[in-house]
Formats: structure tokens, C-alpha cells, sequence
């Protein structure tokens, strides 16, 4: 067959081993991890996951090399340890047998070891080791590294490796990048060191050099080892991309491939993970650059889910692998159905976060737009209903549309109704604000996943009681979402006023200055993007902190961007709203104007529990998702629609 996307399908071979496709996914950590570092069952089907959707190599992250100076966040492969080896064996199995090629990165955490750890019980009594002494900017000491410890730490990296490649896998990468130990050697920040380790950039590549020849010394000659280090650090005190090639070119001859990322995991953290405010591939022109001056592969990252994009990568010279992490949350399947044409069907990564702080804040795994990641063990395959069953779903926006796609793979005939004239319920917004544009492009990957599963869509049909009854359905799924929130504040009817829903629609009577009322996720969301627009903007909140509503990986980063596009009056209720501004009270019972000719209402939304009510007799299954059950997420809407439809 004709390839699409030839130059992304095409296989690569590496040291003797040859991978299907230039698709990798990149490492990510699991999740039931036990406090002595066996990789969990359900971490295993997290990995397998990757094989099976296509991907040409699946990297289990992190393996931490010695446990008596990082007893870290993440694995270890310790023949002391019962289960360990054979934990990791089953894994690289699980990958292998898909065709994916099993790769394990190896990694210390240095002066962040017990930052991040299992065992919590012994976080606070662990020593800091890195380069040099320093105490860390939460004043936990931090102390240099001896030449024994080092040497011992070396050998650890071998001894590892040898276990690594006697459990199945068949490629290791050496992590030395994000700010981590061997990062910390390379970093002229991290690194005050006057022996043979510091000092010249010779000096502080010595122990990378010494950590890849004790792995290559233990996995032999034919077999791939790959060097993960960040082309840029992106901050005053570390080194740029003219230090970064020079780093490449220290350590080419040692390494198969050079897997060129970004940045340091404390610092730069929307940068390493590139979030939704930066360009799909904004670390691309490292590895590019770095490409030119050194002779083995080259690999790249940072927000990639495009495969043109990623295809233009590969084609043009800038690498020779793309790595995916999100974007093989999103849509695990993304390789294989790149290598089968079907691009079309791919369900794009958001970069919104959910899943890395959904591990930060409960130790899982959840996606928005897939709700079978973090429960991978509960399995992938939707089965066949014993009984085909009549389906009416109310509302399309995107838990309605998942509902029925779902129903539909079971074999139901699936009718979804939506009383508008467009998919998307609240994703509709989206399509006006460029930083969330993937958010409205779901809407059509999921209607065209649901239409070609068979499911009739009807636009500008409300579904009412007597709709229901005379459709006669075995099961009613109710996604029919919520309304705006508009209090009823004098003037907030104005024709300066714009609901943020309606934003989209309404963009040309927004003035160059804006109040907007509601420092919410929604409001904070569209309060950047108009100060993008070279608006002045202003936030009325009356809490004393914006936008709780965001996870706690992607607040930290939108705070970054209203500091430089915002005007920001926590603590103010606004009572009235006038052709000039917004009248406001403090807490004190002040009056405080905050000017603005428009204003956009992003006060918040609220069920539309009177059309739950009307629908929840009128049929024997009766299930109530996303937002018409509880405002919440895009994540809880969709995690709920595919759950009802199982349960018919």
C-alpha cells in the first residue's frame, strides 16, 4: 500500500536492531508502583497498551539505578527483591509481543531523590547526594558525592543493565536530562565540582561517559543504548543549545541514539512538557541543531500529536525518531492508524495536564479524551451487548457523543439528539481561542468515530418526555451539560455584556478593553487569550485566587500567563455593571470601578437538572452524565458516558 505518511512509517535499524516505525513512545511513569520498586500489574497494562497500539518502541520509566542514594519515585530492579525482575520481565513481554520493541530508562534522581518517593516514610530521613554541597531552594541539604560513591553508582548503572536486558528488554535510555543526576554532572549550575568532574565541559561529561561505558560493557555491543539529555536548560544559570551540541558531540561515540528534550523538571516544567500555551514542537530545533553536528540517530520531542507535523520532522532532517508521551495517552492507537491512513480518527492530546496531575494528586492515571488510561487492566476491547438494545442519547456535546460511540461498538442502535444545530455542548467555545482550539477539533473526531460505529445523530431535535416515550428506548444516557451562571446583577444584560459561552460567537463586540467577571478556569482561560490580542483585560473575582478549578500541573502555568497579560482584583463583588466598567464592593464594603467598555460573564455554570427530571422515567435504564449529573470535566463526562454505555 500507498503510506501517507511514509518517512513516520518507515522502520528504522539500530545497533543491530530494527524498529517498525519512527513512532516511539516516550517514557512515563506507572502507577502502582510498590514502595520497593516492583513495576505493578497495572503498570504493565499501561506499557502494553502503548505495544499494542503501534507505537515502534514503548519506554518504561524510571528505573532508579541505586537505592541506597535514590530511593526515588519510581522502579528498581534488584535481584534482592522478590518479584522485581520477574515484574519487569512480564512487562517487556507484554510489549514485545505486539511488535514494539521494549526500552527501560535508567536514571538517579541526584539532589531530588527523595522528593518524589514511594515511601513516603523515609522522604524526610534520606540524605541529598548531588555533584556538589548545596542546599535545595526548599532547604533541604544537599552534599557532594565521594569518587567511591560515584564509582559505585557507575557500577550500579551497569549492573542494572544487565538485569534490564536478561528481563526482555531490548533497549535501554540513560536519563540525563530534566535536571536529574547525570544532568546535574553536566550542568555548569549544578556542578561547583574542582576535581576531575567539574570545571571544563570535558570534566563535567566524565561521568555520563563512565555511567554509558558501564551499561555498554554489560549489554554488548548489539544493542541499543540511548542518551536522553536536554538539548537547552532554559535558565540563566545552565547551559544553552551552543553547550548542549558540544554535550552531543562529547558523547555520540558512546551512545546509539541521542534523544535530544529539553529543560529541568523543577524549573522549566511547561517547557520540558511543553502546555497548550506553547507550539506543537516548540523543542524540535534542539534536536535539529544538535543533528547537524553529530553522526547517530537523533531523536525529538515536546507536544507533538500532528502527524504531518511529525512527518515534515522526519522528512526534512531534523530527526530520525519522534517520541510521544501525552499523545499516546490521548489516542494510544495513533501509530498504528498513521501506518494505516487513518489519521482522520486520531483523538488529539489536549495538553491540559489531567494525567500527570491526576498522578500528582491520587497516584493514577486518567486521560480527558480516553477513559481507559490508569485502568488499562480492566481491558481495552469493548465487547458485544448479549441483547441489542435500543439507545437514545440526550445532548452531543463530548460525554453524549462518547456515550453513543461506546453503545454502538456494543452492538446497540444508538440515536443521539442534540438541540442545536452543531455538536460540542461547551466545547463550542473553544473553536475562538487558539490555545484550546484541540478542544473543539474533539467534537468532530469523536462525531466521526460515533457515526462510523453506526450511531444516528439528529441536530436541532430536543428530547423532551414526550420525545422520549414515543422513541420507546431501552436506555436513556441524559448528557444534556449546563447553563451559564448569570446572577442577577443590574446591567450584566447590557448589550457590552457577552456570555463567555457565546464568546466565540460574539468576538467582534468585544472591545480593546475587557473586564471580565469570574476568575474561574473558563474565565481565566479567555482572559489570556484576549490579553494575547493586545486587549487590556481585567479579572473580577470574588475569591482571593484564581482559577481553582485547574488541575494543579496546568494552574501553575496559566498563572504564569495572566502575570503578563492580565489586570488581576481578587476579593471584589461586582453590583453593577455599566457602559463604562464593573461597580464593585470589597470585603470591607468599598466601592471599587474596574474600567472595561465590554464584559464577558464567566460566573460559572449550573446543571440543567429540570431536563434530568423530565427525562429520568422514561425508560428502564435511565443514566445521568457530565455536567447535567454535576458540573465538573470534560474527563468526568466522558469517563462517565463510556461507563453508562458498558452498563447497557
Amino acid at each position: 500500500m500507498e503510506r501517507k505518511y511514509p518517512h513516520l512509517s518507515s522502520p528504522i535499524t539500530v545497533a543491530g536492531v530494527t524498529f517498525k516505525n519512527r513512532m516511539f513512545s516516550a517514557p512515563m511513569g506507572g502507577t502502582d508502583i510498590t514502595n520497593d520498586g516492583c513495576i505493578g500489574p497495572k503498570s504493565t497494562a499501561f506499557y502494553e497498551l502503548r505495544g499494542k497500539g503501534g507505537a515502534g518502541a514503548v519506554t518504561v520509566s524510571e528505573c532508579m539505578v541505586h537505592p541506597q542514594t535514590d530511593g526515588s519515585h519510581a522502579y528498581h530492579l534488584d535481584p534482592s527483591i522478590l518479584n522485581s525482575l520477574a515484574c519487569a520481565t512480564y512487562t517487556a513481554d507484554a510489549i514485545r509481543r505486539h511488535g514494539s520493541m521494549p526500552s527501560l530508562e535508567l536514571s538517579h534522581s541526584g539532589m531530588y531523590a527523595g522528593t518524589y518517593m514511594t515511601d513516603k516514610s523515609k522522604q524526610k530521613s534520606m540524605n541529598q547526594w548531588g555533584p556538589s554541597d548545596t542546599v535545595r531552594p526548599d532547604g533541604v541539604e544537599v552534599k557532594a558525592l565521594t569518587k567511591d560513591m560515584i564509582d559505585d553508582i557507575v557500577k550500579s548503572y551497569g549492573e542494572v543493565a544487565a538485569m534490564a536486558k536478561r528481563a526482555g528488554f531490548e533497549m535501554l535510555m540513560i536519563h540525563g536530562g530534566h535536571g536529574w543526576l547525570i544532568n546535574q554532572f553536566l550542568s555548569p549550575f549544578f556542578n561547583k565540582r574542582t576535581d576531575e568532574y567539574g570545571g571544563s565541559l570535558e570534566n563535567r561529561c566524565r561521568f555520563a561517559k563512565e555511567v554509558l561505558t558501564s551499561v555498554r560493557n554489560a549489554v554488548g555491543p548489539r544493542f541499543p543504548i540511548e542518551f536522553r539529555m536536554s538539548g537547552s536548560e532554559f535558565f540563566d544559570e545552565g547551559y544553552g543549545l551552543e553547550e548542549g551540541v558540544e554535550i552531543a558531540k562529547q558523547l555520540e561515540s558512546y551512545v546509539d541514539i541521542l534523544h535530544v528534550s529539553a529543560g529541568t523538571y523543577q524549573r522549566t516544567f511547561g517547557i520540558t512538557h511543553p502546555s497548550m500555551f506553547e507550539e506543537h514542537g516548540r523543542n524540535v530545533y534542539l534536536a535539529a541543531e544538535i543533528k547537524k553536528h553529530v553522526s547517530v540517530p537523533v531523536a525529538t520531542l515536546g507536544g507533538l500529536n500532528d502527524p504531518a507535523q511529525m512527518e515534515e520532522i522526519i522528512a526534512s532532517g531534523k530527526a530520525d525518531i519522534v517520541y510521544m508521551g501525552r499523545a499516546l495517552l490521548a489516542d494510544p492507537y495513533l501509530p498504528e492508524k498513521v501506518m494505516q491512513n487513518r489519521d482522520d480518527e486520531i483523538v488529539r492530546c489536549l495538553r491540559c495536564f489531567t494525567c500527570m496531575a491526576e498522578r500528582a494528586a491520587t497516584s493514577t492515571r486518567r486521560c480527558t479524551v480516553n477513559p481507559i488510561i490508569g485502568r488499562e487492566i480492566e481491558g481495552d476491547e469493548v465487547t458485544k451487548a448479549p441483547v441489542k438494545k435500543k439507545v437514545l442519547v440526550a445532548g452531543g456535546g463530548p460525554g453524549g457523543l462518547y456515550a453513543a460511540y461506546t453503545a454502538a461498538r456494543r452492538g446497540h442502535e444508538v440515536i443521539l439528539c442534540e438541540k442545536e444545530s452543531e455538536l460540542g455542548g461547551i466545547l463550542k467555545s473553544e473553536q475562538a481561542i487558539p490555545f484550546k482550539y484541540e478542544m473543539y477539533q474533539l467534537t468532530g473526531t469523536y462525531e466521526k468515530l460515533a457515526r462510523e460505529a453506526g450511531v444516528e445523530i439528529r441536530l436541532n431535535t430536543e428530547v423532551t418526555k414526550e420525545y422520549a416515550l414515543k422513541e420507546n428506548a431501552d436506555a436513556i444516557i441524559i448528557a444534556v451539560g449546563s447553563s451559564p451562571l448569570i446572577p442577577p446583577i443590574p446591567g450584566l444584560d447590557g448589550e457590552n455584556v457577552v456570555i463567555v459561552n457565546n464568546y466565540y460567537k460574539e468576538k467582534e463586540k468585544v472591545s480593546d478593553e475587557v473586564v471580565i467577571l469570574g476568575g474561574g478556569l473558563a474565565g481565566s482561560e479567555c482572559a489570556i487569550h484576549l490579553g494575547q490580542e493586545g486587549k487590556k483585560v481585567s479579572i473580577v473575582e470574588m475569591r482571593d485566587s484564581l482559577a481553582p478549578d485547574a488541575n494543579v500541573r496546568h494552574r501553575p502555568l496559566l498563572l504564569q500567563q495572566i502575570d503578563k497579560y492580565v489586570d488581576v482584583h481578587t476579593g471584589l463583588k461586582a453590583v453593577k455593571v455599566t457602559a463604562e466598567g464593573v461597580e464593585c464592593e470589597d470585603k470591607d464594603g468599598n466601592a471599587v470601578f474596574v474600567k472595561g467598555s465590554s464584559v464577558i460573564c464567566a460566573l460559572g455554570q449550573r446543571s440543567r437538572t429540570n431536563v434530568v427530571e423530565e427525562l429520568r422515567d422514561c425508560a428502564p435504564f435511565v443514566r445521568v452524565i457530565g455536567d447535567a449529573a454535576k458540573v465538573s470535566t470534560i474527563t468526568n463526562a466522558v469517563y462517565w458516558g463510556y461507563h453508562a454505555a458498558l452498563d447497557i
